[in-house]
């Protein structure tokens, strides 16, 4: 450890007695160092033909396929002098201006559109080891004051040929480098992983829930046949439970006597089921529960997020394991109480499912905000099987979901070593 600002805070132990790093610019790393093709190239996009790197391909440190552009041959080889080659790199020029990747082996002679490239690196300069440089927090807020434009951000080309790095020894560059991409080739594994689960769950949810006009579903567990009921979901909740109007700022992580439900929290941080042995809930500052005796919620609750700025409004949590917690449905929710038994989680998790959901996207209202309305979901039907095929359908699902909350735990614990490493490697 050091307070020098030319080391590092933390140095792999065969480099610790190598010295100090050097501050150089970068136009002393790269032969060249300007824009890539920056005009418009929509004549000449084709169905199949030459990649065409974007800024859209370019995302924290990597680049991805999400989007694909393809350019005729014509207009690739007037590009020639501006190839980039394995090796060079890129950065994002304007929007999320910064992003920077490096030019792997299978894009060797790709053409870019609107980046900067950094092309011919030094034999002292490892691309992958200065790729991980810029994403760390100080190089973010170096790159910050370089940053012109307000609704659009842009940096430039001229700029970035005078900005200062620090860089070590070619060895040292190559051990920091390569132990990033283990990183990140670990982060990507477990980012699949959790994708695969979600698209599990979610083929699961259009597969295991009647289709629109339909009383049995696709896929069902063995020993369960006949039609599931159906009614409106206004005869089998009550829709009465009052809710209210606390904002954020009324709300704390102290302990008081009452807790809230806030839509955002709908909306962004629960899954379907609200779990109070394990999720926790902000309370209502300086509240008591005398106040709030007439709308305490209970087990099997369903709450909706009754406004959203997409399609996502209408979105459920099922409360269950209140135990001794007082908790209250808060801002922009609507609150319903079963008014028969259903087994734990499949409201939960029937009520997000696009076979219900689907019903409410036509009743929203709105522009910039979508909202529902209490009386529009009272129009909405709702089907359901028999108590025990309900609790095999709830147990699924529930497991399901404690894989993806585990899977999400080991990618956010991957993500957060990352970004310690990253500000502690380098200086």
């Amino acid at each position: 450890m050091t307070n020098s600002k030319h080391l590092p805070k933390r140095r792999f132990k065969e480099f610790e007695l190598d010295g100090e790093w050097e501050e150089t610019k970068l136009r002393e790393l790269f032969q060249y160092i300007g824009n890539a093709f920056v005009g418009t190239a929509t004549p000449y996009y084709v169905e199949s033909g030459h990649f065409y790197l974007e800024s859209n391909n370019i995302k924290d440190g990597q680049i991805n396929y999400n989007t694909e552009v393809f350019i005729n041959d014509e207009f690739y080889q007037k590009q020639k002098n501006k190839w980039l080659q394995t090796g060079d790199m890129v950065m994002v020029q304007s929007g999320h201006v910064g992003h920077a990747a490096v030019i792997p082996e299978n894009l060797n002679n790709s053409a870019a559109h609107a980046l900067i490239m950094f092309r011919n690196p030094s034999e002292n300069l490892e691309s992958h080891f200065l790729n991980y440089q810029y994403q760390t927090t100080k190089a973010k807020e170096k790159i910050k004051t370089i940053t012109t434009g307000n609704t659009i951000q842009h940096i430039l080309a001229s700029d970035m040929k005078e900005y200062k790095v620090y860089i070590s020894n070619i060895k040292e560059q190559l051990k920091i480098g390569k132990f990033f991409q283990t990183i990140d080739s670990l982060i990507t594994l477990h980012q699949h992983k959790l994708d695969k689960l979600k698209n599990l769950k979610k083929a699961y949810l259009s597969e295991m829930f009647p289709a629109e006009g339909e009383r049995v579903p696709k896929r069902r567990f063995p020993g369960f046949e006949g039609e599931w009921e159906q009614d409106l979901l206004g005869n089998i909740v009550d829709f009465s439970i009052k809710t209210n109007s606390f904002s954020r700022e009324n709300l704390t992580h102290k302990s008081y006597e009452v807790k809230n439900i806030h839509y955002g929290d709908i909306l962004v941080k629960f899954q379907s089921v609200l779990d109070l042995k394990q999720d926790n809930l902000p309370s209502i500052i300086n509240s008591s529960v005398l106040d709030f005796r007439h709308s305490l919620l209970q087990d099997g609750d369903v709450i909706f997020a009754d406004a959203a700025e997409d399609s996502t409004v209408g979105k459920v949590i099922e409360i269950r394991n209140i135990m001794s917690n007082n908790v209250v449905s808060g801002l922009h929710t609507i609150a319903a109480r079963p008014r028969q038994l259903f087994a734990p989680y499949y409201l939960g998790y029937y009520l997000n499912s696009d076979t219900y959901h689907n019903q409410i996207l036509p009743l929203m209202q709105g522009t910039k905000v979508s909202s529902i309305s209490k009386s529009n979901l009272q129009v909405t039907e709702i089907r359901f099987p028999k108590i025990d095929e309900q609790k095999q359908i709830g147990n699924f699902f529930k497991k399901l979901d404690q894989s993806i909350s585990l899977q999400q735990q080991k990618l956010d614990k991957l993500n957060d070593l990352k970004k310690a490493y990253l500000n502690e490697l380098f200086v």
